[in-house]
């Protein structure tokens, strides 16, 4: 597999309902890794997307092949909606939270593709590749 995503570059981490759009920092080619620093966690429902600012959340060091690119037509709507408030003085624990919450779940269901062949799968079209 090659991974051929640019530092600067906005990813998809797609799980569920779920999409963390993270920027490339660097691509770990020998290890196969991405070094993302998150922006949005986006959770899709009936009604509109919830975006949450993911901007103060911890870098991750993650396998590229769960990545995929965002597409310029997803990220700019999203993005737009939260440049436009104030930057937050402290940290949002429920932010943080949710997270973790999405960092564990896509963990968990990782691990059980690489032993179990089945792959991490997400909604829909936004099919994570198998492992």
């Amino acid at each position: 597999m090659s991974l051929n995503f640019q530092p600067g570059q906005i990813v998809s981490l797609d799980y569920s309902d779920s999409n963390l759009l993270t920027e490339v920092i660097q691509v770990v080619v020998s290890r196969q890794l991405c070094w993302v620093r998150p922006l949005l966690l986006v959770s899709f429902s009936e009604e509109s997307p919830l975006v949450t600012d993911m901007r103060d959340a911890s870098d991750l060091l993650w396998p590229g092949q769960l990545f995929r690119p965002a597409l310029d037509t997803e990220v700019i709507s999203l993005l737009s909606q939260v440049l436009a408030k104030e930057p937050k003085t402290e940290p949002d624990s429920a932010a943080k939270l949710q997270f973790n919450q999405f960092i564990h779940q896509i963990w968990q269901a990782y691990q059980q593709g690489v032993g179990g062949e089945a792959g991490v799968q997400g909604a829909g079209e936004k099919n994570l590749p198998s492992i």
